[in-house]
Order: structure tokens, then sequence, then C-alpha cells
């Protein structure tokens, strides 16, 4: 189950080796000042919620040439002629 501390600047500038080696992969350390959040440490290895699949269809829609070639003049833009 993930946990969520709050910690102050000062305590996160002297704890941070032992906040970082307390930090599990769904957990994360909010760092505050004067009680307000203004970052949040979590870990790289932490889990990532799965998108349901289909979850936008519908949504989105492409105009029916999206794939139609590009105009000279913006292809000569790209090749900077």
């Amino acid at each position: 189950m993930p946990t969520s501390i709050t910690v102050n600047i000062h305590e996160a500038k002297t704890h941070l080796s032992r906040l970082l080696d307390q930090l599990g992969s769904d957990d994360e350390i909010v760092i505050a000042k004067s009680g307000k959040p203004v970052a949040k440490l979590s870990s790289i290895h932490a889990k990532r919620k799965a998108l349901p699949y289909g979850m936008l269809k519908g949504k989105l829609k492409a105009k029916a040439d999206f794939d139609a070639p590009l105009p000279d003049d913006v292809i000569a833009a790209f090749e900077g002629r």
C-alpha cells in the first residue's frame, strides 16, 4: 500500500539519505515550505498504473487527409531551403 509522508525543507536537507532509504517503490515524500507542499520525491521504479485499453475510443478524431504529403514549401522549410 503506497504511503506518503510530508517533511519540511530543513528535515529533507538534513536527512535526505535516510528518507531515500525508506522510500518504497509506491511511496512518496512531500517536501513542504512553511507547511505548503513544494516538491515530491518518488522512486524511479514506481509502478505505473495501466491505462484501460480503448479508454479514448471515440474521443479522438483525425482528418481524412492527416497522412497526405506535405506541401512543397513546408518540405523546403524542413530541409533548410
